[in-house]
């Protein structure tokens, strides 16, 4: 299977929702959000965010449709919107969180080529020590 660029269209609608999680204290609410809801002064004691911070921020991940509210008297309990939404926010902090491994430290100077010659296998320097070493094997044909 070959892969295909996005389109600019699709590059543009990919970016927009991405967009609303590149901002640290947006990202610092919703993970507390995964573990379920939360009312603004808990978002605020749990994560330091003060106001008029928080409410901005908050709003943004509204606007966003990201979370949705739920007025009890006067608490305002925020909560990720929906599966999706819970979903994406997993997937953003798996992929580039604290806990993820430190995989794109140090990138390497020469990039593999996309497509290496069968005919003239690589013999690269042994990874330090330590290190792993990977192997993409192609089936004939790709």
């Amino acid at each position: 299977m070959t892969a295909r660029p996005l389109t600019r269209p699709a590059a543009e609608r990919l970016a927009d929702r991405l967009r609303p999680l590149a901002q640290p204290q947006r990202l610092m609410i919703l993970s507390l959000l995964l573990a379920g809801e939360h009312t603004v002064g808990e978002i605020e004691t749990r994560t330091g965010i003060g106001q008029p911070a928080l409410s901005q921020q908050l709003a943004e991940l509204r606007r966003s449709g990201l979370v949705t509210t739920r007025r009890a008297a006067r608490q305002v309990h925020y909560r990720i919107a929906d599966t999706a939404g819970l979903r994406q926010t997993r997937a953003i902090l798996t992929l580039f969180g604290d806990d993820a491994p430190q995989i794109r430290a140090e990138a390497p100077a020469d990039p593999v080529p996309a497509t290496p010659s069968p005919a003239t296998p690589s013999r690269a320097a042994p990874p330090p020590d330590g290190a792993a070493r990977f192997v993409h094997i192609l089936a004939p044909g790709t």
